[in-house]
């Protein structure tokens, strides 16, 4: 409690508290959004399955699929979730035992919202279970082995958290476990269905995941232990810098040494190496959207996904142009070069790594025609119209980044601005399809909303010229803006 104290006290108490005020209230609405969503699943989930599938169970169905859910959450908590840390340099100076630190710092992990999302979506889904006649002790034992589970998937995540390996062996497993269903290759799904189904036959089973918590538990204390060093603690973390030319991009002439830069900082900085590596991810989109029965007939939505899947990179990345180079803007506001040289560089990356997103899409064919029409409108709207959108609104940026922070979940450097740049990037097209559809068809609406984009592209000197008067405009502002402290 000494140590929950302290914590609230130093969050009361932080030079950024009211800044990011507005920020904490959306995360908060937003968090708030997803348990009420993870609640209404978990009420109505039975009901659903038992009418869409009446000839099958819905509890067993639920156990066939369990185990898609358990390594999508591990891959997301990977994705998103933080490392628990509290501040505890100043206390390997004090008489304070090291073993209660280590497990204050675990403990406070176990109520972390990834725990409470999972849990409001599996203890109501038993509740449910049951009011429906469930054998009481089985559906007890069930979901006591669910919420050690999910305890445990915590801890797991901890253990392999930034193993690149790790993620790649997971997204290898749930593809594998996807396809053998898709195209039943082999019953994977039953096979694990009736290992937890078992857990409800004998529920003294479910012990097994109080020992797999326990030895996970263990292993993270003593991890941890290990690097609680007062010495570790203030010791300077040294790498060895990795240089690379990239002769190939000189090239595209002036603004080859401004996308050198770019992407150096994108190699060697956590921040922005998360938004690269997202951009990648959002690729699945497809999968998710096209296999949905829920969406897969719904152009807007599939629209919407693909603007993601094509323009993932522009917009996580162009969204907080100029803040990534925040720390040291005032020195290159102070060197004799071409602003809309800089300007353009930015564009250029955009644009090309929403040609190779593009490239990377075209397996999606397998779908149809049509969705993959769908991929190529929203390739031809990110192409032309969102880098430039995002240079724009990137001019009323006042927040530096701080490139040594994680990228998941982290809102530092955020504001206002970034939500507002979203708007027209995510809603014009769809509102264009909206319209243009009802009357005119699928063909017209696709083809309107490609040629925003290649409208787009073609007066783009044009555009450019008037964002370029925007940040001159805004520069002395923007400079002051990256002094405050972050």
């Amino acid at each position: 409690m000494r140590f929950f104290n302290l914590e609230w006290k130093q969050f009361l108490r932080s030079a950024s508290f009211g800044k990011g005020m507005a920020i904490k209230i959306l995360m908060f609405f937003f968090a708030l959004y997803f348990l009420i969503v993870f609640l209404s699943l978990g009420i109505g989930g039975y009901f659903f399955l038992k009418k869409e599938y009446p000839e099958q169970d819905p509890f067993v169905l639920v156990n066939q699929f369990l185990i898609f859910g358990l390594i999508s959450d591990l891959i997301f908590r990977y994705i998103m979730q933080k490392i628990p840390i509290m501040d505890i340099k100043p206390m390997l100076i004090l008489p304070v035992r090291k073993n209660k630190l280590v497990n204050y710092v675990l403990t406070k992990s176990i109520f972390s919202f990834f725990n409470l999302g999972t849990l409001m979506l599996y203890i109501p889904f038993a509740i449910v279970l049951l009011s429906e006649g469930y054998n009481t002790t089985g559906i007890l034992g069930w979901m006591f082995f669910i919420i050690t589970t999910t305890l445990s998937l915590n801890f797991t995540n901890f253990l392999i958290n930034k193993n690149k390996k790790a993620l790649f062996a997971m997204v290898l497993l749930l593809g594998v476990l996807w396809v053998s269903y898709t195209y039943q290759l082999f019953d994977l799904t039953s096979f694990f269905g009736s290992l937890f189904y078992k857990i409800y036959e004998i529920p003294a089973l479910a012990f097994l995941g109080v020992l797999v918590f326990g030895i996970l538990y263990y292993l993270n204390f003593k991890e941890l232990s290990s690097k609680l060093y007062l010495d570790s603690a203030i010791k300077a973390k040294v790498e060895e810098a990795k240089t690379s030319n990239l002769s190939f991009i000189d090239r595209l002439g002036s603004v080859a040494p401004f996308i050198k830069n770019d992407i150096r900082l994108i190699a060697r900085n956590k921040r922005t190496k998360s938004v690269f590596l997202m951009s990648f991810l959002f690729l699945l989109f497809g999968l998710f959207f096209f296999n949905s029965s829920v969406y897969k007939d719904s152009e807007v939505m599939l629209l919407y996904a693909c603007i993601f899947m094509t323009g993932g990179f522009s917009i996580n990345y162009g969204q907080f142009v100029p803040a990534w180079d925040g720390e040291h803007y005032n020195m290159l506001m102070s060197q004799n070069f071409n602003y809309r040289k800089y300007l353009e560089s930015k564009w250029y990356l955009m644009v090309m790594m929403t040609v190779i997103l593009f490239v990377l899409s075209t397996p999606y064919l397998y779908f149809g025609f049509n969705k993959y029409l769908l991929i190529v409108t929203g390739f031809l709207f990110n192409l032309g119209f969102t880098p430039l959108m995002m240079l724009f609104i990137g001019a009323y940026n006042r927040k530096k980044i701080d490139l040594t922070k994680g990228g998941y979940t982290n809102t530092q450097g955020t504001s206002a601005t970034q939500f507002l740049a979203l708007i027209p990037v995510m809603l014009l097209p769809m509102l264009v399809y909206a319209v243009v559809n009802h009357f005119m068809g699928f063909n017209v609406a696709i083809a309107a909303i490609a040629l925003i984009g290649i409208i787009s592209f073609v007066f783009k000197n044009s555009i450019m010229n008037g964002i370029e008067r925007k940040y001159q405009e805004k520069k002395y502002i923007t400079i002051h803006g990256f002094k405050q402290k972050v």
